[in-house]
């Protein structure tokens, strides 16, 4: 946490946490109520710059995670976890995840000062954004099984020059991110690049996907000048650690965005009146909300247990198995309780006008995120050696 939350780095304790969590909340109650998600949507970047810029102002949000060397404040993932659930449980449309979790990861796991110098110390201020595209033909962010499958290619121009071309077909936040990191093929195997946002040759195209909260773009790249980031050839080692750490963080997102639909149903269920008396005393209410809390509290365990394994906590599992965990409990979780939130609000649930529908959309959009069910199955049983 920055000093303005009441902290100057290391790792924070329970009571730190929790004043992190009631500072996240009280801010998001003002700056990320469903008026303010909804004009943020229809807006031309998909996000609040104000807000995005209060954020690492005020709260240090941005800069908490990341390393010190880099004007982060060096907290870990548990804390990290904290803010995500808060974010995930506002809705807040920001490139939050696309820049601190996506890129802000690969740049450290990629061990490349001289790129991380020069491109977090931004992202920790707010100043940039940035984004990670892994463009494998089949979504699944394998990139160890996909050598020779990548959809962009990168190839010396004389000295030390690079330049991409090809296409990376669903890249978050690649519509405004001011630095995109591009995974691509090389002759020594798939490679981390890092292109301006500005550059020559790159062409960004928005796109019109289910989760109206979260903006999506495809990236084309035709001679398009890059950077290496790292080692050649070693990407796949980059993009496993980047996958282990964001399933972490979108579980953490997920579990505090199904904890918002678990209130709004039993806040709704307790004022909804039929028949003279409330929903919520209805048989096949109460159970839907029990379900829904059972949930929600198993999501919230997957996501905080594998926050703990990649902080090295103590008892805490294998943190690649922990975070596949995490992923597929919390995919679930958050869809079915998407899906039950919608049903206990009846006929106003699916309406436009109701906000039920933009968690649905986030929620059936996470679970799509890095490949989907079968995908992430396959991943756990992967991650713990089946």
């Amino acid at each position: 946490m920055s000093e303005s939350a009441g902290t100057t780095g290391g790792e924070a304790d329970g009571t730190e946490l929790e004043e992190l969590r009631s500072a996240i909340r009280d801010f998001l109650a003002t700056k990320s109520h469903e008026a303010a998600v909804r004009a943020a949507i229809v807006s031309d970047r998909g996000y609040d710059e104000k807000v995005w810029t209060q954020m690492a102002e005020q709260l240090g949000l941005q800069s908490l995670a990341l390393p010190e060397e880099y004007g982060g404040d060096g907290f870990g993932y548990v804390a990290l976890g904290v803010v995500l659930e808060e974010l995930g449980r506002a809705l807040l449309p920001a490139p939050f995840f696309s820049s601190v979790v996506l890129a802000g990861t690969a740049l450290v796991a990629a061990g490349d000062a001289e790129a991380a110098g020069r491109i977090l110390p931004g992202v920790a201020a707010g100043t940039t954004t940035a984004t990670l595209a892994v463009p494998d033909r089949d979504g699944h962010w394998e990139v160890a099984s996909a050598a020779g499958l990548l959809g962009v290619t990168a190839t010396a121009a004389g000295g030390r020059s690079i330049t991409l071309d090809g296409s990376a077909p669903l890249v978050l936040d690649g519509s405004t991110a001011d630095v995109v990191l591009v995974v691509a093929d090389t002759k020594d195997g798939p490679a981390l690049f890092a292109v301006d946002g500005a550059a020559p040759g790159l062409t960004r195209t928005g796109l019109r996907t289910l989760d109206l909260t979260r903006r999506f773009a495809r990236l084309n790249f035709a001679g398009t000048p890059a950077t290496v980031v790292g080692e050649p050839g070693s990407a796949a080692q980059v993009v496993g650690r980047v996958l282990d750490v964001a399933t972490t963080a979108l579980a953490a997102e997920q579990a505090g965005a199904a904890r918002a639909c678990l209130e709004a149903s039993t806040s709704y269920a307790k004022e909804r009146m039929q028949f003279g008396r409330p929903i919520g005393t209805f048989q096949a209410v109460k159970h839907k909300c029990a379900d829904m809390l059972t949930r929600v509290q198993i999501a919230d365990a997957a996501a905080r247990e594998a926050a703990a394994a990649l902080d090295g906590v103590e008892g805490a599992p294998e943190p690649a198995v922990a975070a596949a965990v995490a992923h597929v409990v919390c995919s679930e979780g958050f869809m079915a309780v998407a899906a039950e939130n919608i049903q206990v609000h009846g006929g106003i649930g699916f309406t436009w006008e109701h906000a039920a529908h933009l968690y649905y959309r986030r929620a059936k959009s996470s679970q799509l995120l890095f490949g989907g069910p079968a995908v992430y199955h396959e991943r756990l049983l992967a991650r713990a050696g089946v």
